[in-house]
Order: structure tokens, then C-alpha cells, then sequence
């Protein structure tokens, strides 16, 4: 009997970014060291994937459902109902589930999306005062990770227009408070907690409620495999489409994050499993803080530690292909998610591809690739059955 195939994809969550003065006209990829992506892209089959379709927001969720194979424009119905579905919190026909961040304000400006990166049990208390004081048979506050939480709201104003607030850093939030169907309700909810948060005092003074919708349905993923994150986002994906979720102890979705862990327990997945999605969200914080320093740092560790432990690791199998790429762009420059097409390079153990890879695992160099996939949800298909 021949042996199984193995997949692996590697998510690096806004790792794509634009060239920066501070770097000489280079992108954080460019000049960061990473010889194990350099690696699978000078070895493999490399191009660029638009994985934000015309129409819609840049955001993880609709980046995250293409890489997954699923077609937004059929699946989608918001971000805080995948997040509900990774917490195991049951939506009912008429509930609307919101992301709930912990954010800071300060004169009136968004000054942290993340409340200083909020610890888990810190915001656990703040997230059960708030349910305590807002909280009611309608309104229901649900503990998470950091600085992320839900709100599930029955019957909930689901055609409100909300504004993340990572993409509104440093910015008057007048102009990006709920509007539309519904919204002066959200907005007194938010309102409401800047007067309680800031009276106690700490790092969270409001929340942020953005990222509503319904319960989804989307069908089984074609392979037996696993997900690996610490975003309730990509869990509730994976939960969604009957992948098994691997927990793994230290992964807290920052620069601190258990990287050879995350690569670790996705070998030993491979063992009962043909399929494992691997996603670092280290690269996307730090774009969104403005932070280069870190950013390059979280390529390079991503790439030393996640990358190049399963390369290692996955030898033993003799059938394998790597797919490594960001979900988005997060650039420096604008601290938020940007729409372009990304890079992506693909490794396959059994077809070796000579004269067809590219210098290097970065914007520039893979550009130069004549391979274009401009449907994201394409790309599984290409992965799987065609690279």
C-alpha cells in the first residue's frame, strides 16, 4: 500500500507588507532572515493569490475561508459567529454574535485595539463586570482570549455597519461609531462601558463591538486533519468544517507565542491525520502596532522556529507538500489590512521543480512569477491536487 500524501499549510498572518524607507526600500520580508522559506520558495512553485475578493473588507475571516477553500461570497455570514462556534457557545435562529475587543481610548482617540494586549485573566474580570452591569436576557457577554471576547445579542441589529478597531488607531472614533439599523442600541452598549470601565480603572476603558452575524453552514474540508491557532477565528473554521482543533499550551497569538510547540504538535497530528493548517498571528500584531522591529522578528520566528521544525520533522513521511503564505498583508505604513495579492510557495516532496522556484521567500522576488490565482478559494484545489 502506498503511503498517504501529507499537507501542510503555514500561515504567517500578515507577513506581506509594502516597502518601508526604514529598511532601505525594503519589505519586513525582504529583510528579514528567513532561509527556510527562502528555501521551499527557491525549491517549490511560487506566485501570488488575492485572497480579499472585490467588494469585500480586508480581514482575516474572509482570508482565512479562502485559504480554507470555501467561497465567501457563499459561506460568509460574519466574524463573530465563527469565534462563538470556537468557544462551543450555541447560537439560536435569532441571535447575532459580535466581536467584543477590549480597547483604550484616550481623548477621544482610538489609542490601543488591544488595551495593551490585555492579559486573559485581566479581561476576564472586566468582560464578567461588564456582563454583570449590560448583561441581561437580550444581551449575553462571553470571556475569551486577551483582548477578545463576544457578545451574542438576540435579535441583534445585524445590518449595523461596525468599523474594527485595528484599523482605526489613533483616530477620532466619532466617526467610526455603529451606524446604520439598529446601531444607536450598540452604541449605548458602548457607551455605557466607557463610563463603568473608566471609573475602575486598568488597561481596558471600553468595548468595541464589530464583526456581527449569524451561525454559518458550510461543508466537511475533503481531509482528515487538524487546525492549530491561537485565534478563536481560525478554530471556529476549523470547527465549522469538521477539522479536529489542536490546543496548544503557550500560544497566545503574540510575539511571545509557543512557535516550536505550534509546529510540534502538528507533526505529531500528521500521524493520525493527512492535513494540518498552522496559523501565527505574531506578524499581523506587530503590523498593526506600526512596529517593524517586532514584525521582522516575528518573520524570523515564525520562520526559524514553526517553518523549520516541520521541515525537519515532516521527513519521515515520504509524500508530502508545504504551503506557506499570509492570509493578508498587514503593512507598517498604514497598520491595517491592506487587499493586495499575496505570495504563496509550495513545496512537494515527490515532483521536484527545477528552474521554475524563485530567489527567495519575499514580495519582490515572487512577483516575478507568471502563477496568479485570483479566486483565494482556488488555491487549496491547487495545492491538493495540481502543485
Amino acid at each position: 500500500m502506498s503511503q498517504k500524501c501529507k499537507y501542510v499549510i503555514l500561515v504567517g498572518d500578515g507577513m506581506a507588507d509594502r516597502p518601508l524607507k526604514k529598511l532601505g526600500g525594503k519589505t519586513p520580508l525582504e529583510a528579514a532572515r528567513t532561509p527556510n522559506m527562502d528555501l521551499i520558495a527557491r525549491s517549490g512553485i511560487c506566485g501570488m493569490v488575492s485572497t480579499i475578493p472585490k467588494g469585500y473588507k480586508s480581514g482575516s475571516d474572509i482570508a482565512n475561508l479562502n485559504l480554507f477553500g470555501y467561497d465567501p461570497k457563499k459561506y460568509y455570514t460574519g466574524r463573530g459567529p465563527l469565534e462563538a462556534l470556537s468557544r462551543g457557545i450555541k447560537l439560536g435562529k435569532d441571535d447575532v454574535a459580535f466581536r467584543c475587543n477590549l480597547v483604550k481610548i484616550r481623548n477621544d482617540k482610538m489609542a490601543d485595539y488591544s488595551a495593551g494586549h490585555i492579559s486573559t485573566a485581566e479581561a476576564k474580570k472586566v468582560i464578567d463586570l461588564i456582563n454583570r452591569e449590560l448583561g441581561n436576557k437580550k444581551v449575553r457577554f462571553h470571556p475569551g482570549i486577551s483582548y477578545r471576547h463576544l457578545c451574542i445579542i438576540d435579535k441583534g441589529p445585524a445590518k449595523a455597519k461596525c468599523t474594527p478597531p485595528h484599523d482605526i488607531t489613533g483616530k477620532e472614533i466619532d466617526r467610526y461609531l455603529p451606524k446604520g439599523p439598529g446601531a444607536d442600541s450598540l452604541e449605548i452598549l458602548m457607551s455605557d462601558s466607557y463610563e463603568i470601565l473608566s471609573a475602575k480603572g486598568g488597561n481596558a476603558n471600553m468595548i468595541w463591538l464589530w464583526g456581527q452575524g449569524k451561525s454559518p453552514r458550510m461543508p466537511k474540508f475533503p481531509l482528515k486533519g487538524a487546525v492549530i491557532t491561537a485565534v478563536d477565528l481560525i478554530r471556529g473554521i476549523g470547527k465549522a468544517i469538521g477539522l479536529k482543533v489542536i490546543n496548544v499550551p503557550g500560544a497566545t497569538g503574540y510575539l511571545d507565542t509557543n512557535y516550536v510547540g505550534k509546529a510540534r504538535y502538528a507533526l505529531r497530528s500528521l500521524e493520525k491525520g493527512d492535513f494540518v493548517f498552522i496559523h501565527v498571528e505574531s506578524p499581523d500584531e506587530s503590523g498593526h502596532e506600526g512596529n517593524i522591529e517586532h514584525k521582522i522578528k516575528a518573520i524570523q520566528d515564525f520562520d526559524k522556529y514553526v517553518v523549520g521544525t516541520i521541515l525537519k520533522g515532516i521527513k519521515k513521511y515520504k509524500k508530502y507538500k508545504i504551503l506557506v503564505l499570509p492570509d493578508h498583508a498587514t503593512p507598517i505604513s498604514i497598520m491595517t489590512h491592506s487587499s493586495e495579492p499575496v505570495p504563496f510557495a509550495i513545496y512537494n516532496s515527490c515532483k521536484k521543480v527545477k528552474g521554475k522556484g524563485c530567489k527567495g521567500y519575499n514580495e519582490k522576488s515572487i512577483k516575478r512569477s507568471k502563477l496568479r490565482i485570483k479566486q483565494g478559494y482556488k488555491l487549496i484545489d491547487y495545492f491538493i491536487r495540481k502543485a
